[in-house]
């Protein structure tokens, strides 16, 4: 049993920086931008999070340095395909490689350093139940803050006016520009939201899952967040589900030599890759059903009439 809990442990953990990423590219793209670069944000919130909390000596600062670098490399992105029309694959893109050039660079004196992981919370009695206590109530706070940011989202996009018009904005952007929205605002402040969820994830894996710096540790992350957000139906409880199935995937591939299963690293290691493949395999066969589900205006450049 407690071998049990602990890989459930684990697989909430593997999640967590999937679940931050996918929730914030899930409202940018119903903004109608596809952003590609959800991985060099990722990583440059890693490094961001992880040279602030070792230098301040402070996790809250850390974390809020790293949502702030998340922030900027997506308003670069906005000002790059919302402002100046770029082509919003391509600037995506170029927009990974670049987060991972920086933070390569930005990481070199921090290489080898570690730093205190951010402490779990500890709710008393709750915390203290047997299997439901460690599983449910005994986390770091990031992880309450990513399924807060799940159910606020939800709320946001099915509840509010402002979400109505993100939603409007993302199925048709002419005619919500001709009843008086600002299309590229309304973008470009979705954006922001996605990059600093992006850069939490970062965060999350370099003073939470692994408290150090390694170069190129996001490993492909924010390419599975992508996954999940269409896996999802760019739907927040389905994102949910998404980030926690890829999540165990990640954790099982780890736990799988330990139960006596004969198979060489490097194939556990695709694992996750090669599970995110099959699931896009599968989704694009109903193509009906995905191009009803995705937003109509998605990676649709907006050129305003006077």
């Amino acid at each position: 049993m407690d071998l049990v809990i602990l890989i459930l442990q684990g697989v909430i953990v593997a999640a967590t920086p999937l679940l931050f990423a996918a929730i914030g590219e899930l409202v940018v793209e119903r903004s109608g931008v596809l952003n590609l670069g959800v991985e060099g944000m990722m990583i440059i919130g890693a490094i961001a999070g992880f040279s602030v909390t070792l230098e301040s000596g402070s996790h809250i600062v850390g974390i809020f340095a790293a949502a702030g670098a998340g922030a900027v490399l997506a308003a670069l992105f906005g000002l790059l395909t919302q402002v100046l029309m770029s082509n919003q694959v391509a600037t995506g893109l170029a927009l990974t490689i670049f987060g991972l050039g920086v933070a390569a660079l930005w990481g070199q004196g921090y290489s080898g350093l570690s730093a205190e992981t951010l402490p779990r919370l500890d709710i008393p009695v709750l915390s203290r139940l047997p299997i439901v206590g460690p599983l449910l109530f005994a986390h770091d706070g990031l992880v309450y803050l990513s399924l807060a940011l799940v159910a606020a989202v939800a709320w946001f996009l099915n509840k509010t006016r402002p979400g109505l018009i993100l939603r409007a904005v993302g199925e048709n952007h002419d005619a919500a520009h001709a009843i008086g929205y600002n299309v590229v605002a309304v973008r470009l402040l979705a954006l922001l939201f996605g990059g600093a969820c992006a850069g939490l994830g970062g965060a999350y894996l370099s003073i939470v899952q692994t408290p150090l710096w390694v170069e190129n540790m996001t490993a492909g992350r924010g390419w599975i967040a992508l996954a999940i957000v269409v896996f999802a139906a760019w739907k927040p409880s389905r994102a949910l589900l998404g980030a926690y199935l890829f999540g165990g995937v990640t954790v099982v591939q780890l736990h799988v030599q330990g139960f006596g299963v004969e198979i060489d690293a490097q194939y556990l290691s695709m694992l996750p890759y090669l599970v995110t493949i099959l699931v896009l395999v599968l989704i694009s066969r109903d193509k009906t059903r995905a191009n009803l589900n995705a937003p109509a205006c998605l990676g649709k450049s907006f050129y305003a009439s006077s």
